[in-house]
């Protein structure tokens, strides 16, 4: 114990010695590396400042400050009566042996640690940031690709695929930049009403929308807009369409009544018929060689009108060859229904022969019934109407069959109307018997077909607890 007492002695006076000595040495690689924390914090400050602008956030300084510090601090430690070398001085003072070899052992170590790293002298940090790089290529590729949602362009409203029937039916192309989260404000207001100011009728997420509750014999304007976060679209230019002069009218045709399957074909739904040859005649063609007649055949709607004002639209077939479309009563179609089918000749009302023009009077009466023809992409006023005897030019009663018809009967006031349906512009009226209960009639000859508006109908969509 005596001799590892004075080796440990002896070693640790010699090394507090050379460690005293070095003390201007130590003190001038202190401020150097005060000098060189100073220049780290600048250099660090400076690459922030870089890096903020490159990627637009915080830029914490690097490591490397914490070393510098540390650093410091042990070469504090050096100085005399300060830090490693003040508590080796006191160690020294031990005066027992068993105490002293304990501590001086590890405290021996730590002073050649010091002196080893006084002789070699390097700063832990490099205050110059050579090496550091900050790479942002795959920052800046993905700011590239970063699109930021501006204002959406406006969506326009599609006449074509727009109808107003028992509701309106508004649809709207929506614009290239659309996004499924879009939604779409459906605008509307009505002609000529007091305080006719835009009303927002609905918002959607979609490309159409179901409008209820409009008023008959009016006109209605529609817009839209689309709202995407805190932005909104400039408006659609505006479309007006006008609704039909009185209730819709529901009904589908009738397949019992005068029907003739033979030469009629319905679809299952019953809002459909088109005019076919039927297999007697065909078996029968064998035996036509000059000509031959085909007669009307008759369908008529499943539901009467016995009172108030009823409207019902529907489209011909631009091929039709003929279609005579209207109203007539229980009792004139019983009539039709039982005359026999004459196959060899057509079967015309009486004609007096000469042009007194007594037909056209005694056509201008109210009878039971009133029929229009239409035929080969052609819609026929009746030669005894008002607008044909005006200008007594045949051709004045003959106009472009529109895309769509609509029948107006009024049945307390005994008129009928026929409407472009359309545009709701009246192509004919007139009085009409309605001593009976009124149906919807249509007539068909030759090839052709006949198909009842659609109903509009508010479609919605569910969603269960799982939002599928």
């Amino acid at each position: 114990m005596g001799s590892a007492y004075k080796i440990l002695k002896e070693k640790l006076s010699k090394s507090i010695h050379y460690l005293i000595s070095k003390e201007d040495k130590v003190r001038t690689q202190i401020s150097e590396l005060e000098v060189l924390i100073n220049q780290t914090e600048a250099n660090g400050g400076a690459g922030g400042d870089a890096g903020q602008r490159a990627l637009r956030s915080a830029f914490r300084h690097p490591a490397g400050e914490e070393g510098g510090d540390a650093e410091v601090d042990e070469y504090q430690g050096m100085l005399e009566n300060s830090g490693l070398v003040g508590y080796a001085q006191e160690v020294l003072k031990e005066t027992d042996q068993s105490c002293f070899v304990q501590t001086a052992k590890q405290l021996h170590t730590r002073i050649q640690r010091a002196t080893e790293s006084l002789r070699t002298f390097h700063p832990a940090a490099d205050p110059t940031f050579d090496e550091f790089v900050v790479d942002v290529s795959k920052e800046e590729a993905l700011l590239k690709e970063l699109t930021f949602g501006g204002v959406p362009d406006p969506p326009i409203i599609d006449r074509t695929r727009s109808r107003v029937y028992n509701e309106g039916l508004i649809r709207w192309e929506v614009p290239e930049d659309g996004l499924p989260t879009d939604q779409h404000i459906l605008e509307l207001r009505k002609h000529g009403a007091e305080g006719g100011d835009w009303r927002i009728r609905e918002k959607v997420y979609g490309s159409s929308s179901v409008v209820c509750d409009l008023d008959s014999g009016s006109v209605y304007s529609f817009r839209v807009r689309t709202h995407r976060d805190a932005a909104f679209s400039s408006y659609s230019p505006e479309v007006s369409f006008h609704t039909p002069p009185a209730a819709v009218f529901s009904f589908l045709f009738n397949d019992k009544c005068g029907f003739s399957p033979e030469r009629l074909a319905l679809n299952k739904q019953r809002d459909s018929v088109e005019s076919v040859a039927g297999l007697p005649f065909l078996l029968a063609a064998e035996r036509v060689q000059t000509g031959s007649y085909i007669c009307l055949d008759y369908i008529i709607g499943d539901t009467g009108i016995s009172q108030g004002r009823h409207y019902w639209a529907f489209h011909v077939e631009p091929h039709s060859y003929m279609v005579k479309v209207g109203v007539a009563s229980d009792s004139k179609l019983q009539e039709w229904f039982h005359n026999p089918r004459d196959t060899s000749s057509p079967r015309y009302d009486h004609d007096s022969g000469h042009d007194s023009g007594s037909e056209d009077t005694c056509y201008e009466l109210s009878q039971p019934f009133t029929l229009v023809t239409v035929g080969m992409g052609k819609l026929f006023i009746p030669k005894g109407s008002v607008a044909a005897a005006a200008t007594g030019d045949p051709g004045n009663r003959v106009l472009p069959m529109p895309q769509r018809i609509g029948i107006c009967l009024d049945y307390e006031e005994g008129r009928v109307f026929f409407y472009d349906a359309d545009t709701m512009r009246c192509l004919y009226e007139r009085q009409v018997d309605c001593s009976g209960t009124m149906y919807p009639a249509f007539a068909l000859m030759g090839s052709g077909g006949v198909h009842l508006e659609e109903f509009i109908t508010a479609k919605r969509l569910s969603y269960n607890a799982d939002g599928q």
